[in-house]
């Protein structure tokens, strides 16, 4: 008589997880709500934050709401991602500045934008290829994303600005929001 035994797919995978559709994106920003998650590197918070500020200011984007992950190099649990999908219409995820936060940040990214949640995920351009490693893993491999430049841990305030400022184009862009919308 043969056993069958149930194998762990080492790649986290899950059924359906090769679903590489993006969720529908907004016309404008106008207000909608803004989740941003902090993966706990260092300048995280102050990179989102930035970022929602911007969209705030310039683009009329309505409450943001910082989260937090509990290790920054894994993908979000499964109730605080059920959480920030529910009480928000989009979300910034940042920042990927190691291999593994770099993966775990596109990781976030795909599971969002598979709850039907627009994302950006942000990683630094030093550690944009271990993203690139994860959209693969994930059965995503065009999941779209973007980068900062590398380091981000050891900025000041103002360079951070900087950075946020830098990277709002392709915020934009990957949110499908024109210019002045």
């Amino acid at each position: 008589m043969a056993w069958e035994e149930a194998l762990l797919d080492p790649t986290g995978m899950a059924e359906g997880a090769a679903d590489g559709t993006l969720a529908p994106r907004p016309v404008s920003l106008k207000g909608l709500r803004i989740g941003l998650l902090d993966n706990t590197k260092p300048n995280s918070t102050m990179l989102l934050e930035e970022i929602a500020d911007h969209l705030q200011r310039e683009y009329g984007a309505g409450e943001a709401t910082l989260y937090t992950k509990d290790y920054f190099g894994t993908p979000v649990a499964e109730a605080l991602l059920e959480r920030i999908a529910a009480e928000n219409d989009v979300v910034v995820t940042a920042v990927g500045d190691c291999g593994s936060c770099s993966a775990a940040t596109v990781a976030d990214g795909i599971l969002f934008e598979r709850a039907g949640i627009p994302t950006v995920s942000i990683t630094s351009d030093s550690f944009f290829m271990s993203g690139r490693a994860m959209a693969q893993v994930q059965g995503f491999p065009a999941f779209d994303f973007t980068a900062v430049a590398h380091p981000m841990a050891s900025l000041s305030a103002e360079e951070v600005r900087e950075r946020a400022e830098t990277v709002m184009p392709e915020v934009l862009r990957i949110l499908g929001v024109e210019e002045g919308r």
